[in-house]
């Protein structure tokens, strides 16, 4: 059965980023419906933006319908499902996080309500029963223990990924495999 997917990527990034436009062309060669989306505001992401914007693109989402997030995208489709009633098929997120290691002031400023708000992770648990953690243990954005056991409370799986630093490479055969067992 044709399932819909939803890629959203990372803070200051786009729709060609990364590994992004690679997953989409795999996913459709196989049936799929795949949605890449050009998030607002990229270099200043706020949470209502984003999560409205998810909310007008995906319309109503089923149990055919997945999200594949990237960093401060993850985030994003978390605060997203907090929205829902019913389930989604199930969420994969790239190098997610809940807490960060930024650089400069202006960055702590927009990431602040990104970390400190906090996400129903018990609504989300409902709403996406299945999800992947896919994430790197020398990702230089994040904490790397705190962010798998955050992931680890509401059932994730853990996957890990050795040296890949914040998963931005141009194709990673893990997130395709991935994301092929979670939408059979």
């Amino acid at each position: 059965m044709k399932k819909r997917v939803i890629i959203v990527h990372g803070w200051g990034g786009s729709a060609k980023d990364n590994w992004l436009p690679w997953l989409k062309n795999e996913l459709e060669q196989l049936g799929h419906e795949v949605l890449v989306l050009d998030m607002p505001d990229t270099e200043n992401p706020v949470i209502e933006k984003w999560v409205k914007y998810l909310r007008d693109i995906v319309g109503t989402p089923d149990e055919n319908t997945y999200f594949v997030g990237h960093s401060i995208g993850c985030q994003a489709v978390l605060r997203y499902l907090e929205t829902l009633e019913k389930p989604v098929g199930g969420t994969i997120h790239v190098a997610g996080w809940f807490d960060l290691d930024v650089e400069t002031e202006e960055e702590e400023k927009i990431a602040k309500p990104w970390v400190e708000r906090p996400i129903n992770l018990e609504k989300v648990k409902v709403v996406s029963p299945k999800s992947v953690l896919i994430i790197s243990d020398d990702d230089p954005h994040g904490s790397f223990e705190e962010n798998k056991r955050k992931f680890a409370e509401f059932g994730t799986k853990i996957v890990v990924l050795h040296k890949a630093e914040h998963i931005t490479g141009e194709s990673e055969p893990a997130i395709l495999s991935e994301c092929l067992k979670l939408i059979v």
